[in-house]
């Protein structure tokens, strides 16, 4: 693919200039609409008992708060971010906000669990606000400040994720209902929704064309298919008939859906996008850094509130596993606008990997250093350190070798895939710890959650391994006479 096809991030064509203080911010109002429509991933988990009891729900049934908004997630992110390129990104990321708002007034004034899934939907849908700003931003800004911008913008899902996790530990340990968490991000929607309206603009024009429906529901049928498997091969059982069909049909689907692409005269997703060098390896990248990320908010503080009567733990409060976490939240807001500093000095594959590298002793650490208060700070610190890096330098490798009229495609399947390592971390972690436990108790073994950090450890190393590899295949064949 030739570099006038595929232009770099340092060939894009220049976009109508706009005054610094312009840019700055329009990179500070999708910074915090990203952030928000984040928040909502997490924020329900602490609550998920308070909702079992309020809405006089199971167990199972309460769990699909969060199967839900993740499957709808997952199907909005590629699909709104190519109506995005279309028929513009602030169109785009006015629905998205408005539905986040919709669906937090729903769950804030939900009296069942049917109005609680309704809500859920819609709040799962502004999962595209993210790859949609990505791209608002490549248009806006100009080169010498675009890896900066990208970074923040990558780095708002791991934020939002970390302080939907603090603000509803705080409000579950200071209040009795479920409520206010949802009004509180139906404000701070509302927020996000009017200062978007009132400085973004589209930049470059909407590409204008005609949506590939076929390959939309070819591609919505895979993630359903995928991700319900994941998300549910626990409860279900990993080799039950209903999983091991949902894998089968999610792998039958995907090929139809390629080869459907293929032949598509405006697919929803350019399959020879997903096979460049820079796209495969950015998105190898994100799921194993996704699924370091998740594993980390799932089992620290799982961990710190385990009673220490058993012989590790800290009985912590939901609060005080909020407050643990804090550390890789605060880094991940201070590193990501530095890190696209240094990107511009080395590259984004560098800057992935040795971010990896950073997460990867997060993880050493833990299986080796546990007993004290002070580990966990230490080894939070060193995830907020190496994923604010990563996750910072992935925007940019994700889109520096797309179409700038692709900016957000290529931005959606790298969420994505970030997403779907996050669900299936999310599931290994569960399956390790519930299938180790002390004997009589029911309670994790020490060893199960070595052992899954472990795991964790030896994805950010093999992210390192992959960010750097293809980075040099991807600087390789820039330098080729054929791209010249």
């Amino acid at each position: 693919m030739s570099s006038q096809r595929n232009p770099s991030l340092a060939e894009r064509p220049a976009t109508i200039p706009r005054p610094a203080s312009s840019q700055g911010l329009v990179v500070l109002a999708l910074s915090i609409a990203a952030s928000t429509a984040s928040i909502q991933q997490s924020a329900v988990i602490p609550l998920l008992p308070r909702l079992e009891q309020s809405l006089h729900a199971s167990v199972s049934a309460v769990s699909w708060a969060l199967t839900v908004s993740l499957l709808c997630g997952a199907v909005a992110t590629p699909l709104f971010s190519r109506f995005g390129d279309m028929y513009g990104r602030r169109r785009m990321l006015l629905l998205t906000l408005g539905l986040l708002v919709a669906g937090s007034a729903v769950g804030a004034l939900s009296t069942s669990i049917t109005t609680l899934m309704i809500a859920r939907v819609l709040q799962g849908l502004s999962a595209a606000t993210v790859p949609l700003s990505i791209g608002a931003v490549r248009d806006l800004l100009p080169r010498e400040k675009m890896a900066t911008g990208i970074g923040v913008l990558s780095a708002t899902m791991g934020i939002g994720v970390g302080l939907g996790m603090i603000i509803s530990g705080f409000i579950a340990e200071y209040t009795s209902g479920y409520r206010i968490v949802f009004w509180l991000i139906t404000g701070l929607a509302a927020a996000a929704t009017a200062l978007t309206a009132l400085v973004v603009r589209d930049v470059a024009p909407p590409s204008g064309g005609r949506p590939d429906v076929p390959g939309a529901i070819l591609f919505t049928g895979t993630l359903v298919c995928l991700l319900l498997a994941i998300t549910e091969g626990k409860s279900w059982g990993w080799t039950s008939a209903s999983v091991v069909g949902l894998l089968v049909a999610a792998v039958v689907l995907f090929a139809v859906w390629v080869a459907v692409e293929r032949r598509a005269a405006d697919p929803l997703v350019d399959i020879s996008m997903l096979t460049h060098p820079g796209t495969i390896g950015a998105s190898l990248a994100s799921f194993l850094l996704g699924f370091a990320l998740y594993a980390g908010f799932t089992l620290l503080p799982n961990y710190v509130q385990t009673p220490s009567k058993v012989g590790y733990g800290f009985g912590a409060s939901v609060l005080m596993a909020g407050v643990y976490l804090l550390p890789t939240t605060l880094l991940l807001i201070v590193i990501s606008p530095l890190a696209g500093r240094l990107v511009r000095k080395t590259s984004a594959a560098v800057m992935v990997a040795i971010g990896s590298v950073v997460a990867a002793l997060s993880n050493v650490w833990l299986i080796v250093r546990h007993d004290h208060a002070y580990d966990i700070y230490i080894a939070t610190s060193l995830l907020g350190l190496g994923v604010g890096l990563s996750f910072a330098a992935l925007g940019t490798m994700a889109v520096e070798h797309v179409d700038p009229a692709k900016t957000a495609v290529a931005s959606a399947v790298n969420s994505l895939v970030r997403l779907v390592g996050g669900s299936i971390a999310s599931s290994v972690t569960a399956a390790i710890l519930a299938s180790n436990t002390i004997t009589g108790t029911g309670v994790p073994t020490v060893h199960a959650y070595q052992t899954s950090f472990t795991i964790a450890a030896l994805s950010v190393g093999l992210a390192a391994v992959f960010a750097a590899w293809f980075g040099w295949i991807n600087r390789s064949r820039a330098a080729s006479p054929s791209n010249a």
